[in-house]
């Protein structure tokens, strides 16, 4: 992909959205449309905090011309084009980081990769915004990560070994203002994926504290970020395991739609959701993901309800 166009310094007014510039520019090259979005939300945040000032208009006005040529870059990408695949892309890639993440932390397994996991997977939970207002869940999920990266920056920076696996947030912790500590001293350079840092078969099939991950849903082979050496995980190869798919109802094989059905506009929006959501699952070989949502585009095509 051909190099961008370089960004003036940025305004102090643009503090909040620095973290999302960054991880951007990470993803130039490992995920473009992760990059893509992660601008478009800078951008759009910046709109909201300062567009009249020189400084943060001269910003704004380079930050368009990396968009719209990153745009042009992009082409005709489905997760550019459709705001659908957008989201699924966007929301799927969050989360493998933020299970990757959690993986590590179950397994006592801190580690600067693991924090920046964390703290990267709320930020982008934060761009996922673009399409519209977050789900209950992913706004739990982000508030878990942000404050697990503080959690276990502090800890390891104070010489402390933190708490691993499910532990409550402390609700007097402000995780918005001490947001720069999961950052802090983390890797700039793009995490390069590893197939030997987990075992898909650990991941657990419910939440904690309030947070439920997917059915499903788990850490597969390309993880976005790898063990450091000195961490003591073995470089063993760990075998895939197998996933175990859902159930599917038989009678939905033998399901003819009625008659008297007349499904909405709307309806057929949510069918296609479930469709992309489960092309989307598929790209991470997330095939019990896939399957639960193209059962459910399936009864409410068939039956009109969900």
């Amino acid at each position: 992909m051909a190099s961008l166009a370089t960004l003036p310094p940025l305004p102090p007014q643009f503090k909040s959205i620095q973290h999302h510039l960054r991880t951007a520019q990470e993803h130039d090259k490992r995920d473009p449309v992760v990059a893509y979005y992660c601008r478009l939300y800078a951008m759009q945040t910046g709109m909201k905090i300062d567009s009249k000032t020189p400084e943060c208009r001269k910003f704004l006005s380079r930050l368009m011309d990396q968009l719209e040529a990153l745009k042009k870059q992009l082409g005709d990408n489905e997760a550019i084009t459709q705001e659908i695949v957008g989201s699924a892309h966007l929301e799927n890639y969050a989360l493998k980081m933020f299970l990757y993440a959690d993986n590590e932390d179950r397994a006592g397994r801190f580690h600067k990769n693991m924090i920046k996991s964390f703290y990267t997977a709320s930020l982008l939970i934060d761009v996922i915004t673009v399409f519209g207002e977050l789900t209950d869940e992913n706004v739990k999920h982000r508030k878990y990560a942000r404050w697990k990266a503080t959690y276990i920056h502090n800890c390891l920076k104070n010489g402390e070994t933190p708490q691993a696996g499910p532990v409550g947030i402390e609700e007097d912790n402000d995780v918005e203002e001490n947001e720069d500590a999961g950052a802090t001293s983390l890797p700039t350079q793009p995490l390069q994926p590893s197939s030997s840092t987990y075992d898909p078969s650990n991941m657990p099939s419910s939440g904690y504290a309030g947070i439920q991950i997917p059915p499903g849903a788990h850490a597969p082979a390309n993880t976005p970020a790898e063990v450091p050496h000195s961490t003591g995980v073995t470089g063993n190869t760990i075998q895939p395991t197998p996933q175990t798919i859902p159930a599917i109802d038989p009678a939905l094989f033998s399901t003819v739609s009625q008659g008297d059905i007349r499904l909405t506009p709307e309806d057929f929006a949510r069918a296609q959701k479930y469709c992309k959501y489960a092309g989307s699952a598929l790209q991470y070989e997330d095939v019990s993901t896939a399957v639960q949502n193209l059962q459910k585009a399936l009864k409410l095509l068939t039956t009109g309800r969900e």
